[in-house]
């Protein structure tokens, strides 16, 4: 413990850490602490009597992916007989559920399809927002938006232009996985390199966009390369300021190639989540990651750095190939923001409040949803596993 407090007093007192303290703070087993100094700091960054969560609805428009990555349990290769492209009906209709339910997201997001010119995606944005002009398309992770270039010849700056043009709001920070390139040749081909990944966050915050960044972890990246990731995320914060959260999680194993790879456990998460508030000091929000971690361990990430419980995740398909089943309704989502002594409240994707009688409409819609759901399944929707 000694050798790490004067870090944690460090980051506490609001000066940043280094590169070197944050490698120390990763190598120690000093959970408390880390912790603890976590806490101090969310506190002093959000000292309001509330704690945030959104809903959304994550929608996978395809899964043919012609990238193959060893940590990826949902795509399949353009070849395969189980690849499948979402019928635009069945995607506007998973949307209308969502609004109905007091969501004004979605989060959007698929494979590199292989045949896919820029102008489907275009059509797909002016689709929803056409239908739907309320929601947010939070859209296409810098692997899409990348590939998008390839496939048309054209610029990332382009690429972003039309898209925007066409409604799409916002960037989810996925494909990050870990942001060194010695990690991403091992588990990947044909996907987005680091630099390329930042550049495409870089342009789109250039362009007055905002997005989330997210760090995978847990595979085979050290405890040094972590740090190198966040170093890299406060890097382009620092120059753009176009981060609006940070999510971190840990790799599910579990019916991929890297199957063999013993799960990281919650201890692991927790402290890698309280160490990313103490050096993410230019981002203002760390967000939860209940669906991997269940809703204990969820909860108990609003102690150790976090002050978003994330999104109700309507519909999650990617973690759940991997085999991990988390579900929470609503309620409990409020719940274990309220046990904790604040008060549950809706934001949106830029973590501004929703109206409070928007927010009470959604509350009595989730439930009567649940309680249809659970009649006509004549078992509970919801299924827990801490």
């Amino acid at each position: 413990m000694s050798e790490i407090r004067p870090i944690l007093d460090k980051a506490v007192a609001g000066e940043r850490i280094t590169l070197e303290e944050g490698v120390a703070l990763m190598k120690s087993r000093d959970l408390i602490a880390i912790g603890q100094a976590a806490n101090a700091v969310t506190q002093r960054m959000h000292p309001e009597p509330y704690r945030t969560y959104n809903i959304d609805r994550n929608i996978n428009y395809t899964n043919i992916c012609t990238a193959v990555c060893d940590f990826c349990a949902f795509y399949r290769s353009p070849k395969s007989d189980e690849g499948w492209v979402l019928e635009r009906d069945e995607l506007l209709q998973k949307i209308d559920e969502t609004v109905a339910l007091g969501g004004d997201q979605i989060l959007l997001q698929g494979g590199l399809h292989h045949e896919f010119k820029l102008e489907w995606y275009e059509q797909l944005c002016r689709d929803i927002k056409e239908r739907f002009p309320e929601v947010n398309i939070h859209g296409f992770s810098p692997p899409e938006l990348h590939h998008f270039t390839k496939m048309n010849g054209i610029s990332i700056e382009e690429v972003l232009k039309r898209l925007k043009v066409a409604g799409l709001g916002s960037i989810p920070g996925g494909g990050a996985e870990i942001l060194v390139d010695r990690v991403r040749d091992a588990m990947t081909r044909g996907k987005v390199d680091s630099n390329d990944w930042l550049n495409v966050m870089r342009v789109w915050h250039q362009m007055g966009g905002r997005s989330s960044a997210t760090m995978m972890y847990g595979h085979v990246e050290t405890l040094e390369e972590r740090v190198e990731h966040l170093e890299r995320v406060r890097q382009l914060q620092d120059e753009t300021g176009g981060f609006t959260a940070f999510i971190s999680w840990t790799f599910q194993p579990d019916n991929t190639p890297l199957a063999d790879i013993q799960p990281t456990g919650s201890y692991e998460y927790l402290k890698v989540q309280a160490i990313s508030r103490l050096y993410l000091d230019n981002i203002e929000n760390i967000q939860s990651s209940w669906v991997t971690q269940g809703l204990k361990i969820g909860q108990l990430a609003l102690l150790y750095g976090a002050n978003d419980m994330g999104s109700l995740m309507i519909e999650e398909n990617v973690v759940a190939e991997a085999g991990t089943v988390h579900f929470l309704t609503l309620d409990q989502i409020r719940d274990s923001i309220s046990e904790l002594g604040f008060l549950p409240r809706q934001r949106n994707v830029y973590y501004e409040l929703m109206d409070e009688s928007h927010e009470q409409q959604a509350i009595q819609a989730n439930r009567n949803w649940v309680n249809r759901r659970n009649a006509e399944q004549q078992t509970p929707l919801v299924q827990l596993s801490s």
